[in-house]
């Protein structure tokens, strides 16, 4: 046990950066096969937290790229953690406005429209988008919804890059 303990503890913080890019890339991709395949079109809340995660894996992949400057890896490794916290934090509040613990944004009814189109475009902007409101859980499993599942899939990414961060050899 004390080997496997000490050959995690070597894993470089390359190894973490690579870790988090592929997660992000499976998050990222499930999300896009909810959408596109099972047709749960997100709402705004969702595509704020799809963000986060495009943030993470770019600074994940300046992790890897640095991963020779341990210095270097660690700051953009925890950079990449500030970006999955980033995302926990935004599918929280979503679970909330899920629950109706406290309103949505003002984007959170549908998307905006351009005011100061014709009437025809702005009939063509409603009829040519789904409505997808923040306080509707399309989907659940065992009562919790994706963004539940986020907040969970967030934090545990959060400590993965924190404890590489740690764990990484200063050189």
């Amino acid at each position: 046990m004390a080997a496997v303990i000490k050959t995690i503890t070597n894993i470089t913080s390359g190894w973490m950066a690579l870790i988090a890019i592929l997660s992000s890339a499976a998050v990222l991709a499930a999300a896009l096969a909810f959408q596109y395949i099972g047709g749960l079109y997100p709402c705004v809340l969702c595509m704020y937290q799809r963000w986060a995660y495009v943030v993470a894996a770019a600074f994940a992949l300046l992790a890897w790229i640095f991963r020779k400057k341990p210095a270097l890896a660690k700051i953009t490794l925890g950079a990449s953690s500030l970006s999955f916290f980033a995302s926990a934090v935004i599918a929280g509040f979503h679970v909330g406005v899920e629950k109706r613990w406290w309103e949505g944004t003002s984007e959170c009814q549908g998307a905006a429209l351009d005011l100061s189109a014709s009437i025809e475009d702005l009939t063509s902007q409603l009829m040519d988008q789904p409505i997808v409101r923040c306080d509707v859980v399309p989907w659940d499993l065992f009562g919790i919804s994706m963004a539940g599942y986020n907040i969970i899939i967030s934090l545990v990414l959060t400590g993965i890059c924190l404890w590489a961060i740690k764990a990484s050899k200063e050189a």
